[in-house]
């Protein structure tokens, strides 16, 4: 079974401004959440909640909720400044 995607409203708007390869990779990679919530390579993140992903040098960091079936999208950002 798939979970539904959402995206907060600040995730959306760093994800629109990616670059457009780097958005590409990025959307598809967030798209495969739904069929997978924690693929290969996911961490839990320490000190908070949520889960991250990498996709090359940026960031997307999520939470899961399975009661739901919900992934939410928090952050999308590069590596330096997705953990501010």
């Amino acid at each position: 079974m798939s979970y539904t995607i959402s995206i907060l409203r600040r995730a959306q708007k760093e994800l629109a401004q990616l670059p457009s390869g780097a958005y590409e990779r990025v959307r598809d990679a967030i798209r495969a959440l739904a069929q997978a919530p924690r693929p290969s390579g996911c961490l839990k993140l320490a000190g908070r909640e949520g889960w991250r992903i990498r996709i090359g040098n940026y960031r997307v960091v999520y939470e899961i909720d399975d009661k739901r079936r919900v992934v939410t999208i928090l952050h999308v950002a590069h590596r330096r400044d997705v953990y501010r």
